[in-house]
């Protein structure tokens, strides 16, 4: 009887152990995140690198879990990742990619995917993992129409292709039924998977934050609205469909994936099934900062920043959805590649957006995180064009950037204690 009693006493403890130390689920309440049921706010960033890096043949997992330990010293615990990669022949995108014809899959990339999750699951991270791109970089919507017959992508930056060209081009996928079929069964095919190293259904696997659209979904013209519209809603309530345990959000840009036109924006995310709105800043890409002459434009890029992200609040105060700032960047001084460069005018910047994030926080105001692009670790410029090529250090540049240009380096310890004191701030 007594061994009987101690056994049971034995297997309870465990279970109970195992129960306090098991993921909980960030869901949301109102204009708020919860993690079980505490309050969650947090400063992240886009590591969408992380399954290559976590790929046995062409990754570095002592690497990853360096760069996973780092981050975790510093409070992040929410990352933004790609389970994309698509086609992988032209120079500028990412290689080799995770579906590199339509329906066919690597299966070594798959398994750096759940070596990743698992790993980030260990450590009590969050992944908000984005499905298809807008981009060329990591083929995406374009590619999607390589496939289904619409002729080569006419990728920007090699000649003779522009970006006007490259947006026509894209703007055409929200037209084309098989393309988006097989964007949809991309979605079931990934949201259907069992982690190889977890065993957990990726549905039931609370290492997700939340399944996101793509990066950068944007209506590319003020005509495009009403079928990107329909392509958008139909695609969030597959998601749901397949998930009710996870959140949805579209990785939009917000009023700069919206024709400028900040009621664009409101209307294409009305859906309820949109759990939470995003917004990205880039002030370099918008003209407002010149890093030749970055003491006259910080202080516009700040204002202008401050003026961007209270619209978004607006409509996140009217549509009753929390929203995060989930991408912003700003180079070295003289944009330079080297990771000695001065991060002065970027430690500002990001200074600026945390701090907004925690007063948003404290007044219980629904911008309520942050993830900066991005963390790019031990990865780094092999030249001085900076310019990327298969069998290179990953960095958080994609391959049509010059590596190191927004990267946050392991060794950048200023803007990595700013990211630490922010987290303990939000995290009290």
């Amino acid at each position: 009887m007594k061994n009987t009693f101690l056994k049971t006493l034995g297997l309870a403890l465990i279970f109970s152990s195992m129960a306090c130390q098991a993921q909980e689920r960030i869901t949301v309440k109102g204009t708020q995140f919860y993690k079980g049921d505490k309050p969650y706010a947090y400063i992240g960033t886009n590591y969408w690198y992380g399954s290559l890096l976590a790929s046995k043949k062409i990754g570095d997992r002592k690497r990853l879990l360096r760069e996973l330990e780092l981050m975790q010293k510093n409070g992040i615990d929410n990352l933004r990742i790609l389970v994309g990669g698509d086609g992988g022949k032209y120079d500028f995108t990412v290689r080799p990619a995770l579906q590199y014809e339509q329906g066919k899959y690597d299966e070594d990339l798959l398994d750096g995917l759940d070596f990743l999750m698992n790993e980030m699951r260990k450590r009590k991270m969050y992944a908000v993992l984005y499905l298809t791109n807008n981009w060329e970089w990591s083929g995406g919507m374009s590619q999607y129409l390589e496939w289904n017959g619409k002729g080569p992508v006419p990728v920007p930056g090699i000649a003779p292709n522009t970006w006007p060209q490259f947006m026509a081009y894209t703007e055409q996928f929200h037209s084309c039924e098989p393309c988006m079929q097989a964007l949809e069964n991309h979605v079931k095919f990934i949201m259907g998977r069992t982690n190889a190293y977890s065993h957990k259904k990726y549905t039931d696997d609370n290492t997700i934050m939340a399944w996101q659209v793509g990066n950068e979904p944007r209506t590319f013209t003020p005509e495009n609205e009403a079928k990107f519209t329909v392509w958008l809603n139909n695609i969030v309530n597959l998601m749901d469909s397949l998930d009710k345990n996870h959140l949805i959000s579209t990785g939009s840009e917000g009023l700069n994936s919206s024709n400028d036109d900040i009621g664009i924006f409101e209307r294409t995310h009305q859906n309820p099934n949109i759990d939470y709105l995003t917004m990205h800043i880039w002030p370099k890409n918008w003209n407002w900062f010149k890093a030749d002459n970055a003491e006259k434009t910080l202080p516009t890029t700040l204002e202008n920043a401050g003026k961007y992200i209270d619209k978004h609040v607006a409509v996140a105060n009217h549509l009753k959805r929390p929203i995060i700032i989930e991408e912003f960047g700003l180079g070295r001084e003289n944009e330079s590649l080297l990771p000695t460069a001065s991060v002065a005018n970027r430690d500002v910047f990001y200074n600026y957006i945390f701090g907004r994030v925690a007063e948003s926080v404290k007044n219980n105001g629904p911008l309520q995180g942050a993830n900066f692009w991005g963390f790019g670790g031990e990865g780094k410029a092999i030249n001085e064009s900076g310019k990327w090529s298969p069998g290179d250090p990953l960095t958080t540049d994609p391959p049509q950037e010059p590596q190191g240009l927004n990267s946050v380096f392991s060794s950048d310890k200023s803007t990595l204690e700013i990211v630490r004191n922010y987290n303990l701030k939000l995290k009290k």
